[in-house]
């Protein structure tokens, strides 16, 4: 088997390729290869920071927990076992690790509940908004709408999953969800007729 080096400098000669096979990467970051542990962070890292700031309120708290994940990414890459897409592996880590950082400065449990008879329609308008405007609106959400929403709807968890992740009730995650898209809703209303508070008074 060739060793990390050659890995890497098979790399550095192949014409209009930037980086080696996935898995020859993941290898030679196993046996702790610095030049490939920086090509892996470079090769990931743009799409985490993307989805990092739908997460993290502000483009420094969002390079903070880049810089975590990555490390526990490396730290811990001997426990990927190939069963799934890498990609996936490190996406699950930097979410969790934006959650642990969340958790630190928000309690959830504070978050509105609804009750289920007074839960109102989640509006469908938000469910088809183009990816741009979701990330504008996200960040005028309060943090623990945006959270659920980016769980739910961007990822792909169910609600049971993160109620477990975030430390709260299935129905507050609903609730969190619902209210999420109805203040979207708002926002997106308000753009559409910005004079519209105006001409009310």
């Amino acid at each position: 088997m060739p060793n990390a080096s050659y890995l890497i400098e098979k790399t550095l000669t192949l014409k209009n390729q930037s980086f080696v096979e996935e898995s020859e990467l993941i290898i030679a970051c196993k046996k702790q290869d610095r030049r490939a542990q920086q090509m892996l962070y470079e090769q990931f890292s743009p799409a985490m920071f993307g989805l990092l700031k739908r997460y993290m309120r502000t483009r420094e708290d969002a390079e903070d927990v880049l810089v975590e994940a990555f490390f526990k990414v490396l730290t811990n890459i001997e426990q990927y076992q190939s069963k799934g897409p890498f990609g996936g592996w490190v996406r699950r880590i930097v979410i969790n690790e934006a959650l642990m950082a969340l958790r630190k400065k928000h309690n959830f449990n504070l978050t509105v509940e609804i009750e289920h008879h007074d839960v109102p329609a989640a509006p469908k308008v938000v469910d088809r908004l183009a990816a741009n405007d979701i990330l504008q609106l996200l960040d005028q959400l309060p943090t623990g709408y945006r959270t659920v929403f980016n769980l739910y709807v961007i990822e792909g968890y169910k609600h049971r999953e993160i109620a477990e992740l975030l430390g709260i009730s299935i129905n507050t995650s609903k609730s969190q969800l619902i209210l999420a898209k109805k203040k979207m809703q708002s926002l997106l209303a308000r753009r559409a007729h910005p004079d519209a508070r105006a001409t009310e008074k």
